[in-house]
């Protein structure tokens, strides 16, 4: 008993003297007003913080004695020693200091600012050629700001629309993360999530909004906001595309920062307005302080854009960003006010260290095992940002409301397409629960569904419909299960007996289009036949940059017929005829495979590929064969390649295109063609032919092009027209081409009419858009295969 006393007081000594203590307090001015973002730092390591915008800070040291430095611009630094035995509360005071005006020698002529930033400029070159590699600790705070509270489930977030501008902004959602970020030259980064956590109504998956693959370096000539590159303060055209004026002379302790205002020459050009600080002699920045001006502002929906960002010196007289804060407020049309923040704070630096050289793979940020599990007691011995008071407020006021019982009717709306029963099961809602169409007419839906079930690994659906026009009850079931720790293999089933959209491959418009259409034109566009088997499928990813398939199918094709003549307008008009299929029994076997160099996110549940600015591809393709040895009424091979991406070219345009590749080996039957994606009179769609009608050009060998080439703002602003500038205006310019052929096997067939295009169809045409406007105006002209229908205007939305 004895020895079992001493052992348990020896390791109580043991792990006291390996504990890790909080020191915790406040930073002010000697007139006792709090220095938001203060740092913090401990001498003679790499370890230190900052405060949060109370002023309010927190360290993290194991037991030891240490000079704690607070810093300020504009202020004396003040240092404290300390002997640290157990949590400690300490309070900084910094006196503002003097200014002793330093030497610059400037060019006859030359803007004693520019001088400045040309000589930051080379200190960022001799800085880049001292770093070869550095690892760094991170902690991540975002809140999501609305007039209303935000509700959610686990799949997704929803807020309320039309709520009041003129409210106040609280927090409807918090969302925090620990992590460890990795450098090496010349472009490999990878970030791995240690921790994380966020408000109730968050699910852990939108943490990964928070990481730090967000966090901008100014001391880099890679800055990009809203997908778009820009030229920050220390990129090498910054004195070329900026104005700069010395505003100020601070110090801090015995050194002289210029304080400079920066905002770009031309003001419809997108770049940054606000103050960069940097040190005399030296020439290294120790702060930036910004706005992104109205032509950085995608449409003018945000009211404000703040970036704030602060350096300190490491081993070398190496500068790098210990925090990164980025404050947002938008107002959407009027009728959504909104904001966020991010706030980072970076610690622990390990420059140049060695990085074994396989460590960087194809996941740019992984969220490590058991970062969701951390509890309460993990955190508390974590660095973090303390908490404001309204972020607690937050905190409390949503996990509330998270907790309060939820009732059938609370789930309900007219709007929605489906209403939640359970976190992980859902049946249809007023708005999916009727279509018409002229063979099925009036038709009753009714689904069940069952989402991210099982660890978010199981999906399964269940739905039946009844038209009242051709009689006939219709079912189907399907599911799909995920395996591996990022569910990378995929195994599908489908069972059914229904009515099935013909062509369904290329037809890009919404499941309500057509019913709206009918009821009030007498137009359905679409055709449709009976269908009734089952289809197995297996996916997996046996490389990260190869993925292979297999499957089987079978099925029974029956043809459908018109039905129903009913419209609420044109009564007198009447519906095309429904183009029948050919009428058998297909059992087919598949393979496919996918190459995908692009990089991901491994977010703890799945795989997210992260397209590259500069370029990416993916090529994929598949074989298929219909044999009258696996049962089939019919026999033929079937191949098909495709190819997408996206080349960044002239400043920040760039080209995506698409090609497609398909031919057939013996008589297709004709609901298994490849049609070409036309569109309704009036509408367009992405990797679509304008000019073309809906599913009209069809064939068993097909070769497909669709470039589009995106020019933003650019050309208008080279055209430099001040109202199209400030309009923020964009334009694309898209060219298509195809070639396309039936085989006479399938010819010999096939029960329709038929148009070929054995000589290549080309059209192009060009798109104007506004980034708050929810569709693209486009113009078409045919430049080949010339009727009477050689120019298309349409509208390109998600809406159709």
């Amino acid at each position: 008993m004895k020895n079992l006393i001493l052992l348990l007081i020896l390791s109580s000594f043991v792990l006291g003297e390996g504990q890790t203590l909080k020191i915790f307090g406040t930073v002010k001015t000697g007139a006792g007003e709090e220095l938001s973002f203060a740092n913090i730092r401990v001498a003679g390591t790499p370890q230190g913080t900052s405060a949060n915008v109370e002023g309010v800070f927190e360290l993290l040291l194991p037991r030891g004695q240490y000079n704690l430095i607070a810093s300020y611009i504009g202020f004396r630094s003040d240092t404290i020693t300390v002997d640290l035995k157990g949590n400690m509360e300490l309070e900084f005071v910094l006196q503002e200091t003097g200014v002793r005006l330093g030497e610059v020698t400037v060019l006859p002529g030359e803007n004693p600012a520019i001088a400045i930033m040309k000589k930051a400029v080379e200190y960022r070159e001799k800085r880049d050629e001292q770093i070869e590699s550095y690892i760094f600790d991170a902690f991540t705070k975002a809140a999501i700001k609305t007039t209303e509270d935000i509700t959610s489930g686990d799949r997704s977030l929803s807020v309320g629309v039309g709520v009041d501008p003129d409210k106040e902004l609280l927090i409807s959602g918090i969302l925090e993360n620990e992590s460890r970020g990795y450098f090496e030259k010349p472009n490999s980064y990878k970030e791995e999530i240690i921790a994380r956590k966020q408000s109730a109504n968050f699910p852990p998956s939108v943490n990964l909004l928070t990481g730090n693959r967000l966090v901008q370096n100014f001391y880099t000539d890679d800055l990009r906001f809203f997908g778009k590159p820009m030229f920050g303060p220390l990129s090498d055209e910054a004195t070329d595309y900026y104005y700069f004026r010395i505003e100020d002379t601070l110090a801090q302790d015995n050194s002289n920062i210029f304080k400079i205002f920066m905002t770009p020459d031309d003001e419809t050009d997108p770049g940054f307005v606000g103050h960069v600080y940097i040190e005399d002699g030296s020439f290294s920045m120790l702060k930036v302080d910004v706005t992104l001006n109205t032509a950085a502002n995608p449409g003018g929906i945000f009211t404000d854009i703040r970036v704030f960002q602060q350096y300190s010196k490491f081993e070398n007289n190496i500068y790098m960003p210990v925090d990164y804060r980025l404050f947002a407020e938008g107002n959407f049309l009027s009728i959504f006010k909104f904001g966020f923040e991010i706030n980072s704070i970076l610690y622990d630096y390990d420059i140049n260290a060695g990085i074994e050289d396989d460590f960087f793979d194809m996941a740019v940020i992984t969220v490590l095992p058991g970062a969701d599990d951390k509890d309460s007691l993990y955190w508390t011995e974590r660095m973090t940002i303390p908490n404001t008071l309204e972020e607690a407020k937050a905190y409390k006021r949503i996990d509330s409301l998270e907790s309060l019982p939820v009732s059938f009717w609370d789930n309900v709306s007219l709007l929605s397409t489906s209403i939640p029963f359970t976190k992980h099961f859902e049946m249809s809602a007023p708005l999916a629960m009727y279509h018409f169409n002229k063979v099925e007419g009036n038709s009753v839906d009714l689904g069940f569904y069952l989402n991210d079930a099982l660890g978010k690994r199981l999906n399964a659906e269940t739905e039946f419909n009844y038209g009242f026009a051709d009689k006939r009850f219709k079912k189907s079931f399907s599911g799909y299960y995920l395996m591996g720790d990022y569910r990378t293999t995929r195994i599908d089933f489908e069972a059914y007996d229904k009515l099935a959209t013909l062509f369904s491959e290329t037809d890009y418009y919404n499941p309500f289009t057509s019913t709206l259409l009918s009821l009030f034109g007498k137009y359905d566009f679409r055709d449709y036949y009976y269908t009734s088997g089952y289809e197995l499928s297996f996916t997996s990813e046996i490389f990260p940059v190869l993925e292979i398939g297999a499957g089987w199918i079978s099925k029974t094709d029956r043809i459908g017929y018109n039905r129903s003549d009913f419209s609420f307008f044109n009564r007198d008009k009447e519906y095309d005829i429904n183009r029948p299929v050919n009428q058998l029994r297909t059992n087919a076997a598949s393979a496919s495979f996918k190459l995908d160099f692009r990089k991901f996110i491994e977010d703890g549940y799945y795989r997210r590929r992260v397209s590259p600015h500069a370029f990416w591809a993916v090529l994929d393709g598949s074989y298929t064969i219909s044999d009258d040895n696996l049962g089939s009424e019919i026999n033929y091979k079937k191949y098909k390649l495709g190819l997408e991406g996206k080349i960044n070219l002239f400043r920040t345009t760039d080209l995506n295109f698409l090609v497609k590749g398909l031919y057939s080996d013996g008589p297709a039957p004709f609901q298994d063609l490849y049609a070409l994606p036309g569109n309704i009179s009036g509408g367009a769609k992405n990797d679509s032919y304008r000019t073309l009608k809906y599913a009209r050009v069809y064939g068993d060998q097909v070769l497909s092009v669709f470039l589009d080439y995106n020019l933003h703002s650019t050309l208008f602003n080279i055209l430099n027209v001040p109202f199209l500038k400030e309009e923020q205006l964009r334009m694309s310019v898209h060219f298509n081409a195809a070639w396309c052929n039936i085989s006479g096997e399938s010819l010999a067939i096939i029960p329709v009419d038929y148009q070929l295009f054995t000589t290549p169809f080309y059209e192009t045409g060009f798109s104007i858009s506004h980034p708050l406007i929810p569709f693209e105006f486009e113009f078409t002209w045919k430049l080949t295969h010339k009727d009477d229908d050689n120019f298309r205007f349409g509208l390109n939305t998600f809406a159709f």
